[in-house]
């Protein structure tokens, strides 16, 4: 029996890949030089929220078992970031609380990128990317088609291709 805590759980081990790959995308230089996401703590929120909120909707279409793969995902994104907090020294007492406000941060994103990317709606997602993303009333036209890019090429990757060789995501350079 205690030996079944030492042996790899092939699907945790799939997400933690799955969620590198993803954080490291979220990380591309392009996306604070010239797309202007700052490079700030909230700033690489910011981008890691997005690309994470992007995969998401692309397991959504997909088949069974995509919807464990979602959920894993989001389970693994909030550990990361509940670690990162404990890491730079916050309170034990401190972190839930904001750990609450980075899920209401991050669903609200998720519902306010929604409907542009339903609609495939550059003008409305610049705007509301430039609020969110890069903290200002100007649209964020370049981070859009980065977005809307990413999105399209998310949809044609299998549940197999996201899992075996990762996410792809478009170059932010080239929607600069």
């Amino acid at each position: 029996m205690i030996f079944s805590l030492f042996r790899k759980n092939p699907r945790r081990t799939a997400i933690a890949v799955l969620y590198t790959r993803i954080a490291t995308a979220s990380r591309a230089p392009a996306l604070y030089t010239a797309l202007g996401i700052p490079d700030t703590l909230e700033g690489r929120f910011e981008a890691l929220s997005l690309h994470v909120i992007l995969v998401l909707r692309a397991l959504r279409s997909l088949p069974a078992p995509a919807g464990d793969v979602a959920s894993d995902l989001t389970d693994a994104f909030f550990q990361d970031l509940d670690a990162a907090h404990r890491e730079m020294g916050i309170g034990d007492t401190t972190v839930p609380k904001r750990m609450k406000k980075l899920a209401g941060s991050f669903y609200g994103h998720a519902d306010a990128y929604e409907a542009p990317l339903n609609a495939s709606d550059e003008a409305a997602l610049a705007a509301v990317l430039g609020r969110n993303a890069c903290g200002t009333e100007a649209p964020a036209t370049g981070l859009a088609r980065y977005a809307l890019a990413a999105e399209r090429g998310l949809k044609e990757q299998d549940l197999t291709a996201i899992l075996e060789t990762g996410p792809v995501f478009p170059k932010p350079e080239d929607f600069a």
